[in-house]
């Protein structure tokens, strides 16, 4: 049993790891797991994009869906990326990096967020405001640490 116990989180661990060294969430080097940041605030839903499509900014790449969205991006991209580097919001507030799903985004006051999954996503919304202004605090001292 312990053994099981071992393996199952060395898996974990290694699923974060990389997760952990950037101050972006790139898996693969992919921002965002590769779905188009810009997709969030003009079709308002994750739209997944194309590699031939990339713009690399931040040590990662960007992939967008259409020619304008990579145009939008390379014009502001401080107003798409996400708020602490796309990992999990709540997770920031906490005091940690954690990976995000593309289907919890959230935009507050013009700014996209994640969360790790939709049951973390609902405990963030419920005090939301609270947990942001905590955020902010925590992520300049983690956003470089593994």
């Amino acid at each position: 049993m312990k053994k099981l116990l071992l393996a199952a989180a060395l898996m974990l661990a290694a699923q974060g790891i990389y997760a952990q060294k950037s101050d972006i969430f790139a898996p693969k080097g992919k921002a965002i797991k590769g779905y188009d940041v810009v997709a969030f605030f003009k079709d308002a839903k994750p739209v997944a994009g194309a590699d031939s499509l990339s713009y690399h900014y931040k040590d990662a790449d960007w992939l967008f869906a259409s020619r304008a969205n990579l145009e939008a991006f390379k014009t502001a991209p401080d107003q798409y990326v996400p708020q602490y580097g796309g990992y999990c919001a709540y997770g920031t507030s906490q005091g940690y990096k954690a990976p995000t799903e593309a289907e919890t985004w959230t935009i507050v006051n013009d700014k996209l967020y994640f969360n790790y999954n939709m049951k973390v996503k609902d405990n963030w919304s419920k005090k939301r405001e609270e947990l942001i202004e905590k955020a902010d605090t925590q992520w300049p001292l983690i956003k470089d640490k593994q």
